[in-house]
């Protein structure tokens, strides 16, 4: 599927801000296993005093920027054609968890895509004993490691609300698991907190979801969404999968990847530290419309 993609964030101050550093990562990744980014590009307003483009330790296409004028709104906006195709479908050829520890165990590389980055707690996924209980509840002798997925991610589904007033982008995992709400972040963390606790290697991803209107409303421009969701580690045959409990599936050919990473704080969109005081409110509108056959 070869989409057009767009995005607008802004940040608008109590106060004017000044000297303000930011780390954005907001592009698409240029290739992964499925996906292709074709073009793209990256503006801010106010243009930055400094500019550096970098990629991190994880693959992320980042942006570090430097403003220093005194400035009471800021924004992002982001452009890309990208190209994603189907997930893969699954094959059967699963390891069970005592298999799948013998086989990360064999393995000596601690690059970006080693399992070992995923498997202990990390600073947004501390280990917690309640998730633990959680995630060994809804595994039965003999099952796979993508059964086990799986199942955890459609009980987060069902045993989850979305409420994006539940928690905020600092709630901790163990807040939205005793609530049993909050948003795609909060399950996310949930579900890989849970992974982690049985020994089933785990990380968060940062993308973006075409949402789909119901049958004869038109598409709402900006509708779309940032989402997150989880990827697995499943094993040497099959390697990483991704699921999205919040909406009970794989990932698929909707779901484009900006990032991948231990937690939120690894992919998060915009990080950053300015001089100013009082409060801020931010907005953020996305787009991904598909590109028709005739126009490619």
């Amino acid at each position: 599927m070869l989409y057009d993609l767009s995005l607008k964030m802004e940040y608008h101050y109590d106060t004017p801000a000044s000297l303000a550093r930011h780390i954005t990562r907001v592009l698409p990744l240029a290739a992964t296993q499925r996906q292709r980014l074709i073009a793209g590009h990256v503006k801010f307003d106010p243009h930055p005093s400094e500019q550096r483009g970098f990629t991190d330790f994880f693959g992320h296409p980042a942006i570090a920027t430097l403003i220093e004028p005194p400035h009471q709104t800021f924004a992002i906006t982001m452009k890309a054609r990208v190209n994603v195709d189907a997930a893969r479908v699954a094959d059967g050829a699963f390891p069970d968890l005592p298999r799948l520890r013998e086989e990360y165990a064999a393995i000596l590389s601690l690059g970006r895509e080693s399992p070992h980055h995923f498997l202990s707690p990390s600073p947004r996924i501390p280990h917690d004993r309640q998730i633990a209980a959680y995630g060994r509840e809804s595994v039965e002798h003999g099952m796979s490691v993508h059964q086990i997925a799986t199942s955890i991610c459609a009980r987060i589904f069902t045993d989850f609300a979305y409420d994006g007033e539940a928690t905020t982008v600092d709630s901790s995992p163990m807040e939205a698991f005793k609530l049993k709400r909050g948003v795609c972040q909060d399950f996310s963390h949930v579900m890989i907190s849970a992974l982690r606790a049985i020994g089933i290697p785990a990380g968060y991803v940062s993308g973006y979801l075409r949402t789909i209107p119901p049958p004869g409303k038109p598409r709402l421009e900006g509708a779309d969404a940032m989402h997150a969701w989880v990827r697995v580690w499943c094993g040497e045959a099959s390697g990483w999968l991704e699921f999205d409990p919040t909406n009970n599936i794989q990932a698929g050919s909707d779901h484009i990847v900006v990032g991948y990473g231990r937690d939120y704080a690894d992919v998060a969109p915009v990080l950053g530290v300015m001089k100013t005081y009082g409060d801020h409110q931010a907005t953020q509108a996305v787009d991904v419309v598909p590109v028709p056959e005739t126009v490619r």
